[in-house]
């Protein structure tokens, strides 16, 4: 396999997992294995820890964290559930009678998605089969879905299918999910195919919503999908530090937080 036949995240990310699999690579071994110059891969290496997924050595590599690790959607259902939903019951104030939206795919978007069905003439664009299947039966909302190649485990579509489904729409309001939130790094994600469905749906809706609890917030994954700047309202839980609500409203992100009996906070 040439290394010039992969692109440079897919060789990054095949490195990570090269790493995480045998605790410790060297810099010849990459080399070898992905037919490219030492300085490529000293380069590879730099950014990958710059983003704390390896830890680099004289020489090489060694396993530092699993900051590319995804817990599947059957783990999330269980993590800051309480959280998750008071998350979804504040941002429902954003949704108006008529409007069409994007929902992304996650946990808190599906808890988000269960708050709809009282709100007429919706149109609502998804990939998350959850989602799609709660929302036909429990809405009168009209559903588009997003096909592609079924994400094993994540109950969601990715991939050329998905992204071709999604050209040409526009959508007033997308309602993002995000692994990990910088305020550097920006929207992160474990999965390069999740990566490009998210920066299609945020592309083609005019405001942009992120539903996240505040453990996401100041971790990185390994590949990015949007900018801080890229959001205009973040609805996140009362655990997000006052300096750090003040750096997200210096960049133009109006912040919802709810505290822990589900009140707002702007």
């Amino acid at each position: 396999m040439s290394g010039e036949n992969i692109f440079a995240e897919e060789r990054k990310r095949m490195i990570v997992e090269l790493v995480n699999a045998e605790e410790k690579v060297t810099v010849p071994q990459l080399c070898d294995r992905f037919s490219v110059s030492p300085a490529t891969v000293r380069n590879d290496l730099r950014e990958l820890e710059a983003f704390g997924l390896i830890t680099r050595t004289h020489g090489g590599a060694i396993r530092n964290s699993r900051a590319n690790f995804e817990p599947n959607a059957y783990d999330k259902e269980v993590a800051y559930i309480r959280e998750k939903r008071d998350i979804a019951a504040a941002a429902l104030q954003y949704v108006k009678r008529g409007d069409t939206i994007a929902l992304d795919t996650g946990t808190t978007l599906y808890e988000f998605a269960k708050r709809l069905t009282d709100i007429d003439d919706l149109t609502i664009i998804t990939n998350d089969l959850q989602i799609a299947i709660y929302l036909e039966r429990y809405s009168s909302a009209s559903i588009i879905f997003v096909g592609g190649s079924i994400r094993r485990d994540f109950h969601c579509t990715v991939g050329a299918k998905a992204l071709s489904d999604l050209n040409g729409l526009n959508v007033d309001k997308a309602f993002m999910a995000s692994n990990s939130i910088s305020l550097t790094k920006g929207l992160t994600t474990p999965n390069i195919e999740m990566a490009r469905i998210k920066e299609k749906i945020i592309e083609i809706a005019d405001q942009v919503y992120l539903l996240a609890d505040s453990s996401k917030i100041g971790k990185t994954s390994f590949v990015r999908f949007a900018d801080i700047e890229d959001v205009d309202i973040l609805v996140t839980d009362a655990g997000i530090s006052p300096s750090t609500l003040a750096k997200f409203e210096s960049s133009n992100v109006t912040v919802t937080t709810v505290n822990r009996n589900g009140a707002e906070e702007e």
